[in-house]
C-alpha cells in the first residue's frame, strides 16, 4: 500500500517560527525551500506577530527556546493568539525540558541540530492530531488504548484482539471499546458472532459532534459487556474515516471506556499513525515462521523511526507451542527484543471462531484462554497511570 499519491497531493503545512535557539536560523531556511511546508512568518517572540498567530489559519507553531526547562511564560504568550499545536525546538541538554513538557500544552519537543525532514514529519503529525485539551480541562476518566498489530496477515492478531478485549470485560470488569481499524476488510465483528447495524463508518459520517453519548448509539454490546465499534461493511467506505476525524472518535472514547482494544491492518498508513500516538500499549504479534519474523522486524525498525517508545511495546508469540524447528530464543534474538507474552496454539481457536463466540468465553479453561487472562491482567500494571497521559512522541536528534 503506497502513499505517494496523497504525498503528491496534499496540501502545504502552514507554519510560523517564533522563538530563538541554536540552529533555529539554519533550520527556518531550509523550512523555508520545502516542499511541503509554508512558511507564513517568523519572529523573535509571539507577541511581535500577533496579527499573524490570530489571522493565519496556522497547522504548527515552531517556538525555539534556550531555557532548560519548560518556557511556560513564552507559551502562554503564543496561547493568547492561537490555539494550534505547539512544536518547542531545543539546543544542548534538555532532559528537564522534554519530562515538563510531557503534561504541558505542547505537541512535540524536537532538540537540534535535525534532519528537516523529521521536523516536517513532526509538522504534520501534529497538524494531523491538533490541539490537546489543557491539562485543567481532562476529563477524569482516562481510559488506555491497547492497539495490536502485525505486518504480516494469518498473524492470529484478530482473534487476540477479540479476546483480549472479551477478557478485559469479563474477567476484568472493565468498561471496554473493541474498536475495528482494519477498515477495509475488519472479521472483529463475526468472530464475536455479531451482525451490527452501525459501523465506524457511520459514526464518522453523520452529522454532529462527537461526543461520548453519540459514540454509545453507534457501538453493539456483546453479551460479555464488550462494547464494538466495527471496520465498514464496504471497503470503499474505509477512505471517509480520516485521521482527524479517527483522532477525535479515539479522545472520545478515552472519556468513556477503562480500555480500547484497537485492531489494526498491516500497513503504517495514516489512521495506523494516528492511533500509535495515543496508543499505550502497542502488542506486536509474531510467529514462528521466516517471513513473519522478516516483517516484524521492519516494523520494529519503522517504529523507531517513528519515535514510538521502546517501553510501550509488547511482543506477543502467538502459535508458541508450535513445532516448526525455530524457538522462542531464536525469535528474541532475530527480533533482539524480548518476547512479552505467549500464546499457545489451540484447538479450541478454530472452533470458537467459527462458532462466533470467543475462545476465552467459550472455553475459559483452555491454554489459550489462560494466557489471554494472563495478558490482561499483564497490561494493568500500576505504572501505566502516568505514562497514559502522554501524548507526543518526543525525540531528540
Amino acid at each position: 500500500m503506497s502513499s505517494e499519491p496523497a504525498v503528491a497531493t496534499r496540501e502545504k503545512a502552514r507554519i510560523f517560527v517564533t522563538g530563538s535557539c541554536d540552529g533555529l536560523d539554519q533550520l527556518r531556511e531550509a523550512l523555508e525551500r520545502h516542499a511541503e511546508v509554508e512558511l507564513v512568518g517568523t519572529s523573535v517572540s509571539a507577541s511581535e506577530s500577533a496579527g499573524v498567530l490570530t489571522g493565519g489559519h496556522l497547522e504548527v507553531v515552531l517556538h525555539g527556546t534556550r531555557s532548560s526547562t519548560l518556557p511556560a511564560d513564552e507559551i502562554a504568550t503564543i496561547r493568547e493568539h492561537t490555539r494550534a499545536p505547539i512544536i518547542l525546538l531545543a539546543s544542548g541538554e534538555a532532559s528537564v525540558l522534554l519530562e515538563e513538557a510531557l503534561d504541558a500544552d505542547v505537541s512535540d519537543v524536537l532538540l537540534l541540530p535535525q534532519m528537516t525532514e523529521n521536523v516536517v514529519f513532526a509538522v504534520r503529525k501534529a497538524g494531523r492530531s491538533g490541539l490537546r485539551p489543557p491539562p485543567s480541562s481532562a476529563p477524569t476518566r482516562r481510559g488506555r488504548i491497547v492497539t495490536v498489530f502485525s505486518p504480516k496477515g494469518g498473524t492470529g492478531k484478530t482473534v487476540i484482539s477479540t479476546n483480549l478485549a472479551a477478557a478485559f470485560a469479563k474477567f476484568e470488569g472493565k468498561r471496554t471499546l473493541l474498536l475495528d481499524l482494519d477498515l477495509q476488510f475488519g472479521d472483529t465483528a463475526i468472530m464475536l458472532g455479531l451482525e451490527p447495524d452501525k459501523t465506524i463508518y457511520d459514526l464518522v459520517v453523520a452529522p454532529g459532534e462527537l461526543d461520548s453519548e453519540k459514540l454509545t448509539g453507534y457501538t453493539t454490546r456483546h453479551p460479555s459487556g464488550l462494547d464494538i465499534l466495527p471496520a465498514p461493511v464496504r471497503p470503499e467506505d474505509a477512505e471517509l474515516v480520516t485521521e482527524t476525524k479517527l483522532s477525535r472518535l479515539l479522545e472520545v472514547a478515552r472519556q468513556s471506556y477503562d480500555v480500547i482494544v484497537v485492531d489494526t491492518s498491516p500497513f503504517f498508513h495514516g489512521p495506523m499513525l494516528a492511533t500509535l500516538d495515543r496508543t499505550d500499549e502497542l502488542l506486536l504479534v509474531c510467529g514462528l515462521d521466516v517471513p513473519t519474523l522478516k516483517n516484524v522486524r521492519l516494523a520494529l525498525q519503522t517504529l523507531e523511526l517513528l519515535a514510538f517508545p521502546q517501553n510501550r511495546i509488547r511482543v506477543v508469540l502467538n502459535r508458541a507451542n508450535t513445532k516448526v524447528g525455530m524457538k522462542q530464543s531464536e525469535v528474541e534474538g532475530a527480533l533482539e527484543v524480548k518476547v512479552r507474552f505467549e500464546v499457545p496454539s489451540d484447538r479450541a481457536v478454530p472452533i470458537a471462531v467459527n462458532r462466533g463466540n470467543p475462545a476465552v468465553l467459550a472455553e475459559p479453561g483452555a491454554d489459550f484462554s489462560k494466557a489471554i487472562r494472563e495478558m490482561a491482567k499483564g497490561l494493568q500494571p500500576a505504572e501505566v497511570a502516568k505514562s497514559s497521559q502522554k501524548r507526543g512522541l518526543f525525540r531528540r536528534g
